[in-house]
């Protein structure tokens, strides 16, 4: 089986030495997306009085917009999406992560 690597042009560079998505045959994997801009900036993270402020919703919003861009390079979109795993730095943002998740992946999304 032959696979293809793809960069998404205007998206952050991976600082790994990895591709945004890598196609296997009918599958298209996408790992390492974040927030970042290609600026290496990041949405939802705000320094203020010396303090990083996060904004797990906004965060949420640009890594699933990421993948959007990311799976539309490839030919797919975020209706094609078979599995995600998310981690979150504290669970206590579970709820405002879900929210969003649930908002852009649809109602069924959400765990019961």
């Amino acid at each position: 089986m032959s696979s293809q690597s793809h960069l998404v042009v205007g998206k952050a560079k991976p600082r790994g030495r990895f591709p945004h998505a890598k196609r296997a045959g009918d599958f298209i994997y996408v790992s390492g997306t974040s927030s970042r801009r290609p600026d290496d900036t990041f949405v939802g993270v705000d320094v203020i009085d010396g303090t990083k402020v996060l904004d797990v919703s906004a965060q949420t919003r640009a890594v699933i917009e990421n993948i959007r861009d990311i799976l539309a390079d490839a030919g797919a979109g975020l209706g094609d999406l078979v599995q995600v795993t998310s981690y979150l730095v504290d669970m206590a943002d579970f709820a405002a992560y879900n929210a969003v998740y649930a908002d852009r992946r649809g109602a069924s999304a959400a765990p019961p």
